[in-house]
């Protein structure tokens, strides 16, 4: 076994493989960009190497710098988590070259199954079923939509390269063939430097399902059973589980094998995946199935399978990179219970799943009955640089039934204040009734989007805890004077204050009259109750509201009131009274940047006339790309953005000419 290997990645991965190495006796190296000096992985390992600024381009991406860094430490081993260089098979060359063992597949595996087009003629041959479609090498735009026409729409038109959802576009109609293609090779070019693509027939009603894979150098190869999957937004998985619903034993085994012949079928070592797509439409059958890709490497989602199987899948990676057999064979493999992984992300649900940026104020995260896998702590900054996870939470039960009520309980213990996430989502999702009862498909959020979102309005017992807590009724006693228990009370009469709140650009104003036994009546217009609030925690609350009893979590700053209830998040901000206002009515003038990110392509010029909804500008941030339209009919006055520059959030991009100056 290896005396010491090196982690060529960040975050959560980076942590989660030092915790086994570390079981395992093993020391380990981590690597750090100029964004992650202070980061956990850093601080969990037994020594670190900078490796350069914090793009990933010039760091996690350079195969020169890292092999610097496994050089100067002497690792015996690298280990790549997932994304990176994970699949970069000169990267697994320049390890070899070196002498040093790639915890992963070979070069010639990963080469086989990097490009989708040639890994699906590949599986043809190995019997593997695949979705019918143009997987050949010309790529001119006219003979590609014409395949697409054979093929029959809608279809898929997906990178060559690469994976996550990126270069990804579903296509209704031979009319919107051309934008998409333009769109999906854009993005396969930002994300893996190959914008070829390739034409699928786009599956109706399909399932998302996958076979994690593992194989060693002599010869074994096993499957440890499926995952599902299917709840995905932009082609990006959200919740996970394993095994599958509606999953027979006929099925299992069919794709399980198909699964082991792709991996036998470039003599695959270590831990893969298969990725099929399943035809759902009249529920799961084995001959309705077909191979989309094959990931050679660890899963994002793979703590659900070692839910499921009780083992360590970072340990068997060591040992199988390490020489050693497969720990067990297939007859040995057994499903117990069953598992769910919900991925918590630095994102906005309700603004179209933007990724967003923040520093960690307060994070609070399950502990009970549950597993939570992270790279950050409170006090860290979510930036543009990287993948916005915050943390991945993974809950196991006898029964779907059982690890479902699991997670939802542990969802609604995410409390996360300084930056918006996708923690409220997550919680109402998990209790949308078709997911309950295991009726999923990879359409299901998209379609039912609205019922998922956020309400814009908060309620009423929301507002009421914010305002007392804006109030100071939620401050700590600063001493033992039960005096001074009794915020706001006056000797002779109720001592009343007026707070103002603002919850999404709307001004919410109450009044508090505070009463000598510990009560505030709150108003609001001609709504009034009697509350009593008090700390149960340093971030929990215990309010009474009238006759009912609210418990909440609670972060409150000089800026804002952030509460926990639920399973939602409701953030009210705090007047800042020498703040100025934006100039008035600029709303309908102005293209504003909805992220901080990158503009990629500007659509028009200084002098064009434009109509309402027209592209103007196309944005990308953490790959994910944004097009912004023209807010109204008019003309382009300024445009104040050129490709490539880096943009704030808020930031002018476009302005149009006010009204009267048209005329």
């Amino acid at each position: 076994m290896f005396d010491k290997i090196l982690i060529a990645n960040r975050g959560e991965i980076a942590c989660r493989v030092i915790r086994t190495a570390r079981a395992m006796g093993i020391r380990t190296v981590a690597v750090y960009s100029d964004a992650d000096a202070n980061a956990w992985h850093v601080a969990m390992a037994d020594e670190a190497f900078h490796i350069g600024p914090a793009a990933a381009t010039q760091s996690y991406l350079d195969v020169e710098r890292i092999m610097a860094a496994v050089k100067a430490s002497g690792a015996e081993a690298v280990h790549p988590g997932y994304g990176f260089l994970s699949e970069n098979p000169a990267f697994v060359d320049a390890c070899d070259a070196a002498g040093v063992a790639f915890i992963g597949p070979s070069g010639h595996a990963i080469r086989a199954m990097g490009l989708k087009d040639a890994a699906k003629r590949l599986m043809e041959d190995a019997g593997v079923p695949v979705v019918p479609g143009y997987h050949g090498d010309e790529q001119d735009a006219g003979f590609l939509a014409d395949r697409a026409g054979e093929i029959g729409y809608p279809v898929l038109i997906k990178a060559r390269a690469g994976g996550g959802g990126k270069g990804m576009r579903r296509v209704n109609t031979a009319k919107e063939f051309a934008a998409a293609l333009d769109g999906a090779r854009r993005e396969a070019a930002s994300s893996f430097g190959d914008d070829r693509v390739l034409v699928e027939k786009y599956v109706s009603t399909p399932r998302h399902i996958e076979v994690q894979v593992f194989g060693d150098t002599h010869g074994n190869a096993v499957y440890l059973f499926e995952r599902d999957c299917s709840l995905q937004r932009r082609h990006q998985k959200v919740i996970e589980e394993a095994p599958a619903p509606g999953m027979s034993p006929e099925m299992r085994r069919a794709m399980g094998e198909a699964a082991v012949r792709a991996a036998r079928a470039v003599d695959y070592s270590g831990a893969g995946t298969v990725e099929f797509i399943a035809d759902a439409s009249e529920g799961l059958h084995p001959e309705r199935f077909y191979f989309m890709e094959m990931n050679t490497r660890l899963q994002v989602e793979h703590p659900v399978t070692e839910a499921i199987t009780g083992l360590d899948l970072v340990e068997w990676q060591l040992r199988v990179a390490a020489g050693e057999s497969l720990p067990l064979t297939q007859d040995r493999l057994a499903i117990d219970g069953h598992a769910f992984e919900a991925r918590l992300y630095a994102e906005d649900a309700d603004r179209g799943f933007l990724p967003a940026t923040g520093t960690l104020l307060h994070l609070d995260l399950p502990t009970a009955n549950a597993r939570v896998d992270s790279g950050v702590r409170a006090g860290d900054t979510i930036t543009t640089f990287y993948d916005p996870m915050i943390a991945k939470v993974i809950v196991h039960g006898a029964d779907r039934e059982a690890a479902l009520a699991r997670l939802s309980a542990a969802l609604a213990e995410c409390h996360v204040a300084g930056c918006v996430t996708n923690a409220g989502f997550l919680a109402r999702l998990s209790r949308h009734a078709g997911f309950r009862a295991g009726r999923v498909d990879t359409g299901l959020i998209e379609r039912d989007l609205k019922s998922l979102v956020q309400a814009d309005d908060a309620p009423f017992e929301a507002v009421v805890i914010a305002a007392l807590c804006a109030g100071g009724f939620a401050a700590p006693a600063a001493g033992d004077d039960p005096f001074d228990t009794l915020k706001g009370w006056r000797h002779f009469a109720s001592a009343r204050q007026y707070v103002h709140l603002t919850r999404d650009g709307q001004a919410l104003e109450l009044e508090l009259a505070s009463r000598g036994d510990g009560t505030v009546t709150v108003s609001r217009g001609e709504h009034t109750v009697s509350a009593r609030l008090s700390r149960v925690g340093a971030h929990r609350l215990r309010t009474t509201i009238d006759d009912h009893v609210i418990e909440a979590g609670a972060y409150i700053d000089l800026t804002s009131v952030t509460l926990f209830m639920l399973g939602e998040t409701w953030r009210f901000e705090l007047p800042d009274h020498l703040a100025e206002s934006d100039e008035q009515g600029a709303g309908e003038d102005v293209v504003r940047a909805p992220m901080p990110g990158q503009v990629i392509s500007v659509l028009a010029a200084a002098g064009d006339a434009v109509s309402s909804g027209d592209a103007l500008v196309v944005m990308e941030a953490m790959k994910m790309e944004q097009t912004l339209a023209a807010p109204r009919d008019g003309v382009i006055e300024e445009i104040a953005a050129r490709v490539g520059d880096q943009v704030a959030e808020g930031a002018v991009l476009v302005t149009l000419a006010r009204a009267e100056a048209e005329n």
